[in-house]
C-alpha cells in the first residue's frame, strides 16, 4: 500500500527539449576533444604569460622538469615564484615504464604521443562544430520564453540562494520540474560567460582573426594574455564538469540521465504544484 501511494505521488514531466538534449551531448563530446587536444597543444610550449609577447624568463605559469638537488629527475609546476613538485603527474610522467618529460601525461592528451599537428587538427575540428552550436543555443535560450524562465532565477530563488547552497553542502536535493536558484546561476555563468569567453580567447590566438578583428587583442590585452585566459577558462569548465557529474550521481543518476536522454523527469506532484510559487 505504501509503495502504491509513493508511486501515485510521482509523475514524469518533460524537462528538456530535443534541441537542448542534442546540444548537451554534442557539446560534451566537443569539450572532451577540445580539452585533450588543447593539452596536446599546450605541451608544445608548456608556459603561460601575460601581455602581448612571451617573457621566457618570467612566465606566469610553467610546467617542466629539472634535476633535483640529489640529481634525480623531477617534474615541477612553477606559478610565479612558487615551485611545486609534481613528479609522476605533471612535468615528468611515466610512459611504457619510463619517465618522460612532458607537461601533461600521454593519457590526458589527444593524440597520446607528442604530435602537435594532429592535436591542432583535432582541436580545430571540434572548435568549428562547438562554436556555431553555442551561438545557436544562446539565441535559442534568449528567444524562447520557456527556456528563459527555465534558466533565469526567480525572485524567490534569489532570496533562497543561501539556503539552497547550504542544502547542497548537506547533499539534500529537491527534485522538481525546475532547476533551483544555485543551478540556474551556475548554468548562466557557464553558458553566457565561460563558454563565450573560451571561444573569444581562442579566436584571439588566431593570426587570421587578429587581422580581421584586431579589437580582440585590445579586449584581452594581447595574444599571450588571451592564451592564459583560455587555459584558465578551460580548467574552470573542467572543475564544473566534475562537480556537475558528482551532483548528478548523488542526486539521482537514473532520473537525471533520463531527463537528458528522453526529456522525461520524475518529480513529486507536490513539488510540481508549488513550482510556480517558487518562481514568483
Amino acid at each position: 500500500m505504501k509503495s502504491s501511494t509513493a508511486t501515485t505521488n510521482k509523475q514524469v514531466v518533460r524537462r528538456h527539449s530535443v534541441f537542448t538534449r542534442l546540444w548537451h551531448w554534442i557539446t560534451v563530446a566537443c569539450l572532451i576533444v577540445l580539452m585533450m587536444s588543447g593539452l596536446q597543444i599546450f605541451n608544445a610550449h608548456p608556459a603561460l604569460y601575460w601581455g602581448k609577447s612571451s617573457n621566457f624568463s618570467a612566465p606566469a605559469l610553467q610546467i617542466t622538469a629539472r634535476r633535483s638537488d640529489d640529481g634525480a629527475p623531477q617534474g615541477i609546476v612553477r606559478i610565479g615564484d612558487h615551485v611545486f613538485d609534481t613528479t609522476g603527474a605533471l612535468g615528468l610522467s611515466r610512459r611504457d615504464g619510463r619517465l618522460e618529460q612532458r607537461a601533461f601525461p600521454a593519457w590526458s592528451t589527444l593524440p597520446g604521443p607528442q604530435w602537435l599537428a594532429m592535436g591542432r587538427y583535432w582541436h580545430f575540428a571540434a572548435a568549428w562544430l562547438f562554436a556555431p552550436l553555442l551561438i545557436l543555443y544562446l539565441l535559442y535560450t534568449l528567444a524562447r520564453r520557456e527556456r528563459r524562465r527555465q534558466i533565469w532565477p526567480g525572485i524567490a530563488q534569489w532570496h533562497a540562494l543561501p539556503r539552497t547552497i547550504a542544502e547542497h553542502a548537506r547533499f539534500r536535493f529537491d527534485q522538481s520540474r525546475d532547476y533551483n536558484g544555485l543551478q540556474k546561476l551556475t548554468y548562466l555563468v557557464v553558458l553566457f560567460a565561460l563558454l563565450p569567453l573560451m571561444v573569444l580567447t581562442g579566436l584571439t590566438m588566431s593570426p587570421t582573426m587578429n587581422a580581421a578583428w584586431p579589437w580582440l587583442l585590445d579586449i584581452f590585452g594581447g595574444r599571450q594574455s588571451a592564451r592564459t585566459l583560455h587555459f584558465i577558462v578551460a580548467f574552470s569548465l573542467l572543475v564544473f564538469f566534475f562537480v556537475h557529474t558528482a551532483l548528478v550521481l548523488v542526486s539521482g543518476v537514473f532520473n537525471n540521465l533520463r531527463s537528458m536522454v528522453t526529456g522525461g523527469y520524475r518529480i513529486d506532484k507536490a513539488a510540481s504544484d508549488t513550482s510556480a510559487d517558487r518562481h514568483a
